[in-house]
């Protein structure tokens, strides 16, 4: 098949799965359903279920959503709802959402054709950070690479704690490491512990932390830094993307945790005789976790409605391109705030760290956040139609679901099944990206043969 597709004329449009594969974007989501059909007839199996019962659609398939998409919002009890086989599905769901969908799509791509194509690279190159088109197939490896290392250290780290909580039972602390190890790196907040307390233990906690914070870096990250370490380079070397990375989203985690110290310190429903020690985990939790990795939702009701709005907004931005958290993503949001910057102080160019941001990259981010932000103004709107919960509660459960963040205040509710299906599809977004889906809808489109002549409109 692959020398047909190489030798096919041009204007022959091909069987189905020619013309699937030579559209990056319809590979994606037609690779995302079919996971997503196959995660949820699993989990409505008898063998999934501790009732020993089929498991309804609507659970499994938001489950499913929920798992493949990263995001970690879960309706039922993880460990008290699902065997040990539904719990499988879920973590191996969790991993190949995590993975990424287009470093499947593209294997998938050269599987089929034994190359990928132009257009798959292109897109393949956006999703995965490939700076370029040759690096595709090299980044693939290394992100998978990436993945399972940093998930085996996770695992090794998080083994001696479990046991120690466990009493000794090795084959649970076993299993509860692998998930834990998968579902952290992955910034899914599913967990093997049905009292959900376990990650309040630091040795169980920092592990998980630092696992979630890797995580949500991005692979392009990731790769800079080992690859300037490896030439024993400091970080002045980093490329612009990892400077810009690593900076906002360090400036992000410090604004969080310094907002939960001052506005929640005090708080007496969430540290009733809560000593320093508690304090201080939650603030750490509160300031990484939410950007993606809902882990021990327990105290996220008690916090004021002054922290939901901020969470929200920290959620909406997520984490870094290329990573297992979704969002408009922390590169988004600081080439906003230089954007803003430049306009303001009327500068030509929007200038940092030694180097000007192309013209593109600015009229991309404009465009995620507009979409993005339209995305959640309309599901809010129809989740405050078809519930009676306040405006901060729907708008923190949408920004949660289409920043992956797997927090929840309870609005995904089995009850209401509309809930359950608008915020899946703010999970679905919020995996494949709003670029993914727009170039799957959109038609190719011929060079612009015209160009018109520019003037000036009044604007502010």
């Amino acid at each position: 098949m692959g020398k047909a597709l190489r030798n096919r004329p041009a204007g022959v449009r091909g069987t189905w799965l020619e013309r699937l594969v030579a559209h990056p974007g319809r590979l994606s989501i037609a690779y995302f359903l079919v996971l997503i059909g196959l995660s949820t007839m699993l989990l409505m199996l008898p063998v999934s279920s501790r009732t020993h019962t089929v498991t309804d659609f609507n659970t499994a398939f938001f489950t499913a959503v929920s798992a493949l998409s990263t995001c970690g919002i879960a309706i039922v009890n993880t460990a008290g709802f699902w065997t040990y086989f539904g719990q499988a599905v879920i973590l191996v769901s969790i991993q190949m959402g995590g993975l990424g969908v287009m470093t499947f799509a593209s294997l998938i791509t050269m599987t089929i054709s034994r190359r990928i194509r132009v257009s798959q690279k292109l897109l393949a190159a956006d999703e995965l950070g490939a700076s370029k088109l040759s690096e595709v197939q090299s980044v693939i490896t290394v992100v998978l690479v990436c993945t399972f290392s940093v998930e085996a250290i996770a695992f090794f780290m998080l083994l001696p704690a479990l046991l120690r909580l466990n009493e000794g039972h090795a084959v649970h602390s076993l299993w509860e490491a692998v998930f834990f190890a998968v579902a952290s790196y992955n910034n899914a907040g599913f967990t093997p512990d049905s009292a959900g307390l376990y990650v309040n233990s630091w040795g169980v906690g920092l592990p998980i932390l630092l696992s979630a914070f890797v995580g949500t870096l991005g692979f392009p990250v990731i790769l800079n830094i080992v690859k300037t370490a490896r030439r024993h380079d400091g970080p002045r070397h980093w490329n612009l993307h990892t400077k810009l990375t690593v900076t906002t989203t360090l400036g992000l985690v410090t604004a969080s945790l310094v907002w939960f110290l001052l506005v929640e310190w005090n708080n007496r429903t969430l540290f009733w005789n809560a000593d320093i020690s508690s304090k201080l985990w939650h603030a750490l939790v509160a300031a990484v976790m939410p950007r993606s990795a809902g882990f021990d939702i327990s105290w996220m009701p008690h916090v004021t409605e002054q922290t939901k709005l901020f969470m929200s907004m920290i959620m909406f931005i997520g984490g870094g391109s290329a990573s297992t958290a979704g969002g408009i993503r922390v590169t988004t949001f600081a080439t906003l705030i230089l954007v803003c910057r430049a306009s303001f102080m009327r500068r030509k160019d929007d200038a940092v760290f030694g180097k000007r941001l192309h013209t593109q990259t600015v009229i991309m981010a404009i465009a995620i956040t507009a979409t993005c932000g339209a995305l959640i103004y309309v599901a809010s709107l129809i989740l405050l139609t078809i519930t009676q919960r306040s405006l901060t509660d729907i708008l923190f459960e949408c920004c949660s679901a289409f920043g992956l963040g797997g927090y929840t205040l309870g609005v995904a509710d089995t009850s209401n099944p509309g809930t359950l299906y608008v915020l899946a599809i703010l999970m679905f977004v919020g995996r494949l990206g709003p670029m993914t889906v727009a170039y799957a809808i959109s038609k190719p489109q011929p060079p612009q043969a015209v160009r018109y002549p520019a003037e000036s409109i009044i604007v502010g």
